[in-house]
């Protein structure tokens, strides 16, 4: 995790007056101002009304609405492989034995069950729904699945600086349209306990780009995935996906708590307070 992100956040607080009343608004703000971090380059934030309200070409499609990944073809088509790229080094080794414990029946870092987020590309095919909510300036979204949160950033904004940066479980997304594709850029992202599929490894290297579209009338919502690390992998990993609208569900409360997950046999943890 990028930690200088983290100390440059508690000095910035520690550094800070209090408000005190009797102030005017425009001193509260700016005391405010100086205890909140502000976004690179002085980008107004997503719901800023000055950055709502700039003029836009209208986009292709609108991705509001909830959505369950296409699970038709079977129940692993959650995953992002097969077909797999080359992998090297330390990730051809836990590829391997990943596909000897999945064979096993065995778990295998099972950090998504142990409360871990499941992060990107995972958190997009968990077998829950997905609320989007697309404005102007960014797609909200909204997991089922321990209530992941994600943000593509559609107002032209830069990436944060990388010195400052937080990383994070879904990393840093950057989108733009090309013709009738929804293309998102996505970077900064955390890699402790980490994985893709059956414990494969990514490195701060790792890249993801989405090309998204909506078809048959908007009822069917594409990705292709498009993942790059050159410390764990030759080349591209590609993997195209589907979702479905669920019109008629909403997003609930979920939390992950690891005492009760210690005793679901599904997990690594209650798998092994089974043994004797």
């Amino acid at each position: 995790m990028a930690k200088k992100g983290l100390a440059l956040i508690a000095v910035l607080l520690a550094a800070a007056p209090i408000v005190a009343s009797g102030q005017t608004a425009d001193e509260r703000r700016q005391q405010l101002d100086r205890m909140i971090p502000k976004n690179s380059g002085g980008q107004l934030g997503a719901l800023a009304p000055e950055n709502l309200n700039r003029e836009r070409p209208a986009p292709p499609f609108d991705l509001t609405g909830t959505w369950f990944v296409d699970l038709s073809e079977g129940f692993a088509k959650f995953m992002f492989g097969p077909p797999y790229p080359e992998f090297i080094g330390q990730a051809k080794e836990d590829f391997e034995e990943g596909q000897r414990r999945r064979a096993a029946g065995e778990p295998y870092r099972d950090a998504i069950g142990q409360c871990f987020p499941a992060g990107i590309p995972m958190i997009m095919t968990r077998v829950w729904p997905i609320a989007m909510v697309q404005l102007p300036t960014v797609i909200y979204m909204v997991s089922n699945f321990n209530n992941s949160f994600r943000q593509i950033f559609l107002d032209g904004r830069d990436y944060s600086d990388p010195d400052t940066v937080i990383y994070t479980y879904n990393g840093e997304s950057i989108g733009h349209w090309e013709d009738d594709t929804l293309v998102v850029n996505t970077r900064y992202i955390e890699t402790y306990n980490h994985y893709i599929d059956t414990g494969i490894p990514i490195s701060e290297e790792f890249r993801v780009q989405e090309r998204i579209r909506l078809l048959e009338d908007g009822e069917v919502l594409e990705i292709e995935y498009i993942m790059t690390d050159p410390n764990n992998w030759v080349g591209e990993w590609r993997n195209t996906k589907q979702w479905l609208r669920v019109d008629h569900t909403d997003i609930g409360e979920v939390e992950c708590l690891p005492d009760l997950n210690d005793n679901l046999p599904s997990t690594q943890a209650g798998q092994e307070g089974l043994q004797p």
